[in-house]
């Protein structure tokens, strides 16, 4: 049973993970949701901050992943909401023009380390995992806060509550999630959490290759 079970994840993970390959090279597009033009309407800047981190493959990697290790950490869903507060702080720095250097590169080595931290199930104290958080929630912001610049205030504000929202939800659902399956299936989320870590860090890997190329 546990070698069937193995197996079953082994073969999840490598479909997945030719996905995200083949995925990979769409990755600047989900910085431009409304098709490379600035929202100009409250539902626009909205919609587009509602479907950042879902269509961002390495954004949306993170915020998973961030989940995860939020429930590892045992401090209830803090950890989620500083990243939340840092990601939004990165969108605001971006349009207040200031400059991270290689940004795309950070966004995915940020994705790698915390794919890594969710394989092997490291403990890491507080303000490690706080330094990281918000050091990673900066700069997906950052990235993240390109499709915005020029808006107005009302899709502007409209972007940064959508954006706020959705990746809360998906963290939260990613922390519920963990918390469950460690409760109620121990084996489970041993394999589980390896999986996902491994999932997690090699979108991290690929958007760092892919940010590599592009420089």
């Amino acid at each position: 049973m546990k070698t069937f079970l193995n197996r079953a994840l082994l073969k999840k993970l490598s479909v997945l993970a030719a996905c995200a390959a083949m995925l990979a090279p769409t990755a600047a597009l989900a910085h431009h949701v409304m098709g490379g033009k600035v929202p100009v309407t409250f539902m626009q800047g909205l919609l587009s901050g509602l479907a950042h981190p879902i269509i961002g493959l390495d954004h949306f990697a993170a915020v998973v992943g961030v989940g995860i290790l939020a429930a590892l950490l045992g401090r209830g869903v803090v950890p989620v909401l500083a990243f939340s507060a840092a990601m939004i702080l990165g969108v605001v720095l971006h349009l207040a023009s200031a400059n991270i250097p290689a940004a795309e590169l950070l966004v995915g080595l940020s994705t790698l380390l915390i794919g890594g931290l969710v394989a092997l199930r490291l403990s890491v104290g507080m303000l490690p995992a706080a330094t990281l958080f918000a050091a990673a929630g900066v700069v997906h912001g950052y990235a993240l806060g390109e499709s915005i610049v020029g808006a107005e205030a009302s899709p502007l504000g409209a972007y940064l509550a959508g954006l706020l929202a959705v990746q809360t939800a998906v963290a939260v659902a990613a922390y519920a999630a963990t918390i469950r399956f460690r409760n109620r299936a121990p084996r489970f989320n041993r394999a589980g959490m390896a999986a996902a870590g491994a999932l997690i860090a090699l979108i991290g890997a690929v958007t760092v290759a892919a940010a590599g190329f592009a420089g």
